[in-house]
């Protein structure tokens, strides 16, 4: 197995950060040669958990802090999501399709889902009043490995 290479960025809560973070590991991934649709589906699930911290996590609160952790070991890529926002109370209730804490500001509460299907594991770990981590896993067949 090869040898870990990771990221770890901090932003501030800004919905305007979710393209920065979204780029910023689909450029880090990009060494893995993902296939088209494989670097579309991390996008969307990082778009889905950095706009949940700061949506939901902080309320659209700007300046507090959201940190995404990437690694890739061999040919599986992780990504990690940390706010310490107001967190989960109920994460089986989140997690459930259609669900969503927040009707008013028309969210589709497809977020978990989204994230679920398009990634091999997803972990989520909340405390309330101490925030919330997603762990997200997914293997990259390499389009490289095909061509070897």
């Amino acid at each position: 197995m090869s040898a870990a290479n990771f990221m770890k960025l901090s932003f501030a809560s800004r919905s305007e950060n979710e393209a920065f973070a979204r780029v910023s590991v689909a450029a880090f991934v990009s060494q893995l040669d993902p296939t088209l649709e494989q670097l579309n589906d991390i996008k969307t699930v990082v778009s889905e958990a950095v706009t949940n911290s700061i949506i939901h996590g902080y309320d659209n609160v700007p300046d507090e802090v959201v940190t995404l952790e990437a690694e890739i070991v061999g040919d599986t890529l992780s990504i990690t999501v940390i706010d310490q926002g107001k967190g989960i109370e109920d994460i089986e209730l989140a997690r459930q399709p259609l669900y969503t804490s927040k009707p008013e500001l028309e969210r589709s509460g497809m977020g978990f889902t989204i994230i679920e299907n398009f990634m091999d594991e997803l972990e989520v770990t909340s405390e309330p009043g101490q925030g919330t981590r997603l762990r997200m896993r997914k293997r990259i067949e390499s389009k490289k490995a095909l061509f070897n």
